[in-house]
């Protein structure tokens, strides 16, 4: 017996195609009826790339309900089975199911071959030409259709047999075609290449079942390769040699002369580069190492190139400063005058310390010089806030230099480089903190020679998501001409947020006593606890008794799950602030409910996406990890969210690109600023117990900073200033292009 919608648990269901009510011919996502049996006609949907009427369907998976379309059953995995009957394959033909014949040529074909109809027309299409009508030009394109059909049809079985996600089908099939099956069957870690999204330990299992020995070399250096894209996603550039053997003989569980064999030979294909540099030898990702040379490389020009200043230097700040209303302190004064005279020059300076004024002077300062300045941010939100700062356009760094994905490897690429360098003359980038090394090396390489470089930010946040530590890189190897912002001006310090952040920063705990008038704490014992007062805060108290609206509250965690983690929090806060209401669309995608105004956040980049701003009819493609919206509309084809008026549709299958954002974690919220941040503050992983994490999300509050939950963690995070070390040799190599190595 079948168990109802809305259980739990994996379950199989079995029957005959009757209707395909959508695909997607791009990725094989499919929506189609399927008859059942007892149970009578059901929906299906998942990856069933070229499914059509007729023929039968063995699917495993979960059920669900969509709440305007009814119970559904979610395909994980698909096996077929070909029609079997003329009258089966007549369906299936007459369907549509193979480019070239509907329903009048499918009767004819079946009356003529009969139940032999299928296997001539994928072995030997040539005798479709008996057919009164049917050309040898056509009969070879409808044997090419199906023959590819058939190619992706195994292709989806043999992933299916093995339990792999179904979404790999496609992009298997474009790279290898007919030939993917035996391709994977040769080299099954080809399923490894990131792209696919497949985990190492899957495809490892899959080729161990396939009979690849433990000391395989396409095994090893898989495995070596895998530690080394893992240890890029966790912030490093490049493992130490013995480090990377020894992760991999863990991760595989072999050791001795294989691994080294491994890493040879993919030293040798230039796929992994080794060198002795920063006191270790280090295995970097080519892709890495290119940058990382790079970044040294070009920033080291850059900061021997010294720039005439204007004549009259002094006359023309004064100038900027009548003009602006304000009489610089003299650090920044110095910032303007030090963009005068450099091609390259560091901003750094934390909360109230006058980054943004200082910012506005330099800015005013290549305005006046006749320069044409680009501004921008790593992200969409810190792009919007300092535009909102400077009082013109800002966009965020994949935008300035036109983000596109290569066609042939399907890897980021970018439009502007140095074949085609930007048309401005300076360039103005915030948060530089949040910067990696390989969109470090892309902006770079996209700068003319002449182009002056302004990198603001905050040392003292946390480091990039990517690979590298770039903004405390290039602090540490003092080779950059800087100004770094310390003097804490007279208003700035009547905030509590600003003097707190600052107190941290220097291992001081906030008074948890002192009732602020813009940072407040309110401990609670447990997790449970701590979300019911946040959705307390969210849902009533900060709207009614400070008239801070909900949509204007940012709730922050340091971890995504546990009880007070992003995932709980956000199940919490949606009941409470976007209730399920009869006419309002929702939809169920993997352990998430979407739903019309639910605030949700992109988690990937995407460089395909569409959208359109209706108010000032901009168009353009990308959307980027971080970029937080609102869910206008939940229909049959997907859900449409905007970004601060940008809109954009999600298909189905691109949901898995969407979280809930009511609450994110303090990593994902680097770059922006709320009016309103709630940091929940219980059941935290030790490893996150940080300094730079509770500074980075009190610094994201611009009006109100609350933490609630336990005063005893706050201070844990707050005495350990410990920075996880991240392989880098930034530094070093910024030296040496100086002539500085020590």
């Amino acid at each position: 017996m079948e168990p109802e919608a809305g259980q739990t648990g994996r379950n199989r269901v079995e029957g005959t195609v009757t209707a395909v009510l959508f695909r997607n011919e791009e990725n094989g996502y499919t929506v189609l009826k399927l008859d059942s049996g007892d149970r009578g006609e059901i929906t299906a949907v998942g990856c069933m790339p070229g499914a059509a009427p007729g023929e039968v369907l063995e699917l495993e998976g979960s059920w669900g309900r969509h709440p305007s379309y009814g119970e559904q059953f979610k395909a994980e995995t698909v096996s077929r089975r070909m029609p079997v009957g003329e009258k089966a394959v007549f369906e299936y033909l007459a369907s549509g199911a193979v480019k070239g014949i509907r329903a009048g040529l499918a009767r004819q074909i079946v009356d003529h071959f009969g139940e032999e109809t299928l296997e001539i027309i994928e072995n030997d299409p040539d005798r479709l030409c008996e057919i009164r009508g049917v050309s040898p030009k056509r009969a070879r394109a409808i044997g090419e259709d199906f023959r590819q059909k058939m190619g992706m049809r195994r292709l989806a079985e043999f992933l299916s047999e093995h339990r792999l996600p179904l979404s790999a089908a496609m992009p298997l099939y474009k790279r290898f075609g007919d030939y993917a099956v035996d391709v994977v069957h040769d080299n099954p870690y080809l399923l490894a290449d990131r792209a696919l999204e497949i985990p190492f330990s899957q495809v490892d299992a899959l080729a161990i079942e396939l009979g690849v020995a433990g000391d395989d070399p396409q095994r090893v250096e898989s495995a070596l390769i895998f530690e080394l894209d893992h240890n890029a996603d966790n912030g490093h550039v490049f493992l130490p040699e013995q480090k990377l053997l020894n992760a991999t003989a863990a991760l595989i569980g072999v050791e001795g002369d294989c691994l080294t064999a491994g890493l040879d030979a993919l030293i040798e294909r230039g796929e992994v580069v080794r060198e002795d540099i920063a006191g270790v030898t280090a295995c970097y990702p080519a892709g890495l190492y290119a940058a990382e040379c790079y970044v040294a490389m070009r920033l080291g020009e850059m900061c021997g190139a010294e720039i005439a200043p204007p004549k009259g230097l002094g006359r023309l700040i004064d100038k900027i400063q009548r003009e602006q209303g304000i009489t610089y302190a003299q650090q920044q004064r110095t910032a303007v005058e030090l963009a005068a005279s450099r091609q390259v020059m560091l901003l750094t300076g934390g909360p109230g310390t006058g980054k943004t004024t200082s910012l506005r002077g330099v800015l005013a300062l290549f305005e006046t010089l006749g320069l044409e300045t680009a501004l921008a941010a790593p992200t969409g939100r810190a792009a919007k806030r300092m535009g909102e700062t400077c009082g013109v356009d800002a966009v965020t760094i994949h935008r300035l230099l036109e983000t596109k994905l290569d066609p042939y490897t399907g890897q980021l690429a970018f439009t502007k480089n140095q074949d085609d360098p930007l048309e401005v003359d300076a360039v103005i980038v915030d948060e530089t903190s949040m910067v990696d090394v390989s969109l470090m090396a892309a902006l770079l390489a996209a700068l003319r020679g002449d182009c002056r470089l302004v990198l603001v930010g905050d040392p003292d946040q946390l480091p990039s998501v990517g690979p590298g530590n770039v903004l405390d890189h290039l602090i540490r190897s003092g080779v950059v001409p800087a100004v770094a912002l310390t003097e804490i001006f007279r208003q700035a310090r009547e905030s509590a947020i600003v003097m707190n952040a600052h107190g941290v920063n220097r291992g001081t705990a906030p008074q948890l006593t002192n009732k602020a008038g813009d940072f407040f704490y309110m401990g609670r014992r447990d997790a449970a606890r701590t979300v019911d007062t946040i959705v307390e805060l969210c849902q009533t108290r900060l709207p009614q008794n400070m008239g801070i609206p909900a949509e204007q509250i940012q709730v922050l965690t340091p971890t995504r799950k546990r009880g007070a983690g992003t995932a709980a929090l956000n199940r919490a806060l949606q009941e409470a602030l976007n209730p399920a209401a009869d006419g309002k669309g929702e939809r169920a995608f993997g352990p998430f409910i979407f739903r019309e105004g639910d605030r949700v956040m992109q988690v990937k980049n995407n460089y395909d996406l569409f959208w359109e701003d209706p108010a000032t009819g901009a168009k353009d493609l990308g959307v980027f990890n971080g970029d937080i919206g609102t869910i206008l509309e939940v229909d049959a084809g997907g859900i449409t969210v905007s970004f601060d008026g940008r809109l954009v549709a999600y298909p189905p299958e691109l949901l898995g690109e969407l979280e809930p954002a009511y609450a994110v974690t303090v990593h994902k919220a680097q770059g922006s600023e709320y009016r309103a941040v709630i940091l929940a503050l219980s059941d935290v992983p030790p490893s996150l117990l940080a300094r730079g994490v509770l500074y980075t999300a009190i610094t994201r509050a611009r009006e109100l900073f609350i933490l609630v939950g336990s005063g005893e963690l706050m201070a844990q995070m707050v005495a350990n200033d410990r920075q996880t070390r991240r392989y880098s040799a930034l530094r070093t190599r910024l030296l040496r292009e100086t002539g500085r190595e020590a």
